[in-house]
């Protein structure tokens, strides 16, 4: 056993969708740090700019895509772009996300689409666009790597009233299951990680008022948000040798809420 690769990332090339920010900016990041050829997906392009230019800026490896995933044409844009300029994917990170919040009676049905276009119906089209590269980075040793970011709301009421949100999420879930089992005989595996609270964009609404983080963290058995460290150590786990023999997984990150409620 080599214990200076178990945990390696080096030389993989990872596709991150919405890795402008949140979650997606964390898990970049620290793949580009780590040495993976970063490809990352965004809707703006000022942004996605901006970011591409921040990791890269020591020499890093880190390609942006603009694309809207809500939309058909957004997903093939990404499999053309992709499929053009690399020959494999070793990890495809489904890390984009939208949400909605209202109350339950004033929930307007304009709040399901968007979300579970962007949430569930991309993260299918991708690995369906994408499956010739996964393939082609596919082995016994080193198995294709699938991670999906869903939410510990999947599978607690504390939804903050986003029910589009919390249905397509445990969607998420079921989903990651159901292609762990039909990939596993092309040696591809598929995994989901459920976050609890982490700083980004969906979250910030919270975070930045006093009394309601407050709130929050009394929800939280160890007490704090978390961190980039948090995501991106259970992402690369999955994404290297040690996570090799794990697939159809739902991992919670949450801090203890689960075992709270």
């Amino acid at each position: 056993m080599d214990l200076t690769t178990l945990y390696s990332v080096a030389d993989k090339t990872v596709l991150i969708t919405g890795g402008v920010g949140g979650i997606g900016r964390m898990l970049s990041a620290a793949f580009a740090a780590a040495g993976a050829r970063v490809w990352i997906t965004g809707r703006k392009a000022d942004a996605l700019a901006e970011a591409v230019a921040v990791m890269s800026a020591d020499g890093a490896f880190v390609r942006g895509i603009v694309a809207d995933l809500g939309t058909v044409e957004g997903v093939a844009c990404i499999v053309a772009e992709l499929t053009a300029a690399e020959q494999r994917l070793d990890v495809l990170v489904n890390n984009a996300g939208q949400t909605w919040g209202a109350p339950l009676q004033d929930f307007p049905a304009k709040a399901w689409a968007p979300v579970m276009a962007v949430n569930v119906q991309a993260p299918f089209m991708l690995v369906q666009g994408l499956l010739p590269l996964l393939e082609a980075a596919a082995s016994d040793e080193s198995p294709a790597r699938i991670i999906n970011i869903g939410s510990i709301y999947a599978v607690t009421t504390e939804v903050m009233k986003a029910y589009s949100y919390t249905a397509s999420k445990a969607a998420v879930h079921q989903l990651t299951r159901v292609m762990a089992h039909d990939l596993a005989p092309r040696r591809i595996l598929c995994n989901a990680i459920a976050p609890g609270l982490f700083p980004s964009k969906m979250t910030s609404f919270a975070l930045k008022n006093d009394v309601a983080r407050e709130a929050l963290l009394k929800t939280i058995p160890l007490g704090r948000v978390g961190t980039a460290e948090d995501i991106a150590g259970l992402t690369m786990f999955l994404a290297s040798r040690a996570g090799s023999y794990i697939t159809g997984a739902i991992i919670p990150i949450d801090g203890g809420i689960l075992i709270a409620h």
